[in-house]
Order: C-alpha cells, then structure tokens, then sequence
C-alpha cells in the first residue's frame, strides 16, 4: 500500500473585499484538499474569543505554502502588505515556505515591480482572474498550478554527495 503524503499547510493572504474570490479559489482546491494535499487555513477559521493576530502569525508561521490574492484592496490594506506578505516573502527567501501570487482582480502593472513581482504569479501570464472569459477557467488554471507547487514540495530531494564525502573518495 503506497504511503499517503502528509497535507501540506496552505495559508490565505487576501484583503475581505475579495472574499468572495477566495471562497471561489478554495471550492476548486477541494479536490486537493480531498486528497489529502493540502490543508487550507484563512482568518475565518478564528472562533469566537480567538486572538485575531496571534492566530495570523502562527498560522502563517506553520504554513507551507502562501497564497497572495492580489487585487487593488490587498496592495492598499496596510495589514496584507505590511504584516502578512513581509512576512511570507521572508519565509519564502528562507525556503521555508512557497509564496504564490495570484492576480485574482486587475492591478496597475506597477505590481510586477514589487518585491513579490519576481515570483512566477497565477494564473498564466498574470491575467487576472475576473478578467477571463470562464472564470472557472481561471480557476483551474491556479489550481493546476497549485498542483504542480505541490507535487514539487511533497517530491522526495535527492541528496547530492556532500563535499566532505567528496574528500574522501579523492583521498582513497
């Protein structure tokens, strides 16, 4: 029986006036999610009482993957910009998270200046998502690509032989 591979943790950063679209994009990654690939975690999920920054930063701490939903409200939200993407884009320079940008409303092209603009964006060429004819062509554009981030961490890396074992087959 092959082993099933441990969900990797998926973190929503997104602005509340996109809401929508992030239920959107969550409805077509359940097919990820029911695999067992993923485990999707977004400031909704906070109960009543919970600590609203406290279980941003642990989360977005824990996460394996972060999305950004980028719209004209995510840049202009002091709170993704400052706090979670700052953070996630550390994360992701550390290589202990993988940041996807998804254009999900139209931006000024200014964005691809930005310190996230360096990172290949979903869906294809950065058409933001509301622009597509089918959305849920959209949609499954970013989750293919979703898919394949997936696949990439979850494959097993192959070690190379270390310097110092190097040294010591030279020696021999």
């Amino acid at each position: 029986m092959r082993k099933r591979p441990i969900a990797l943790r998926l973190f929503y950063s997104y602005s509340h006036a996109d809401t929508g679209l992030r239920h959107e994009l969550e409805e077509h990654l359940s097919l990820l999610k029911r695999e067992g690939l993923i485990k999707e975690w977004f400031d909704g999920k906070i109960g009543a009482g919970g600590e609203m920054d406290a279980s941003i930063d642990m989360n977005l701490a824990q996460s394996d993957i972060i999305l950004l939903l980028i719209s004209a409200s995510f840049l202009y939200s002091d709170y993704c910009w400052d706090r979670e993407m700052t953070r996630a884009l550390a994360r992701h320079r550390e290589e202990t998270a993988r940041v996807i940008p998804i254009i999900v409303r139209p931006v000024e092209d200014g964005w691809q200046q930005t310190v996230f603009g360096k990172l290949k964006a979903l869906p294809t060429d950065g058409k933001p998502v509301t622009e597509w004819t089918n959305r849920d062509s959209a949609w499954a554009d970013v989750t293919r690509g979703i898919r394949s981030a997936v696949k990439e961490l979850t494959r097993p890396k192959i070690k190379s032989p270390s310097r110092v074992s190097r040294a010591k087959r030279k020696k021999k």
